[in-house]
């Protein structure tokens, strides 16, 4: 009776240790889809955002980037952004973005990741971009992208953007 109660009681803690394997230790594709949700969350902008916020968001942004970001979005010539950046550069960049908008949000849809190499992702999505400018005017724009990222120094950041499609409404 001693030795059964001992089995079941082991049984519960290794089936306990591999449900907690599961739940506490994300996957890769967690952790991939986890930084394109940081990025939303970096860049969406409230209506009197104060000052202290937009300083922590944007130093954010570049903490997700890798040292140098390739961007290939083109098409719209308002919105063409093509050519190799730094961390800090995208970071200058979203600064200046940001102070555009009064309300902005960015959203990604549809993710499809994959893993060519073992230190790469390759993402493709539907990325859309809401809000309103401080000038009152609406932005309402829907891309696909395809989007690399690299594992350096154990975390997944950004390396490469490219619009695959500009979506019309």
């Amino acid at each position: 009776m001693v030795k059964l109660k001992h089995v079941v009681i082991a049984g519960l803690v290794v089936l306990f240790g591999i449900l907690a394997v599961f739940y506490l230790l994300p996957s890769e594709e967690k952790k991939v889809r986890k930084r394109f949700d940081l990025l939303s969350q970096y860049v969406s902008k409230e209506p009197g955002e104060d000052l202290f916020s937009m300083a922590n968001r944007v130093k954010n942004i570049g903490g997700l980037f890798a040292e140098h970001c390739e961007f290939r979005i083109e098409g719209d010539p308002l919105y063409t952004f093509s050519g190799n950046y730094s961390r800090e550069e995208v970071s200058g960049y979203a600064l200046r973005g940001r102070t555009y908008f009064s309300n902005l949000s960015l959203k990604f849809h549809d993710l499809k990741i994959e893993f060519p190499e073992k230190a790469a992702a390759k993402v493709d999505l539907t990325a859309r971009l809401t809000g309103k400018s401080t000038t009152g005017e609406n932005v309402d724009d829907t891309r696909e992208l395809e989007c690399i990222l690299k594992k350096i120094e154990k975390k997944w950041l950004f390396s490469r953007f490219e619009v695959v499609e500009v979506l019309k409404r």
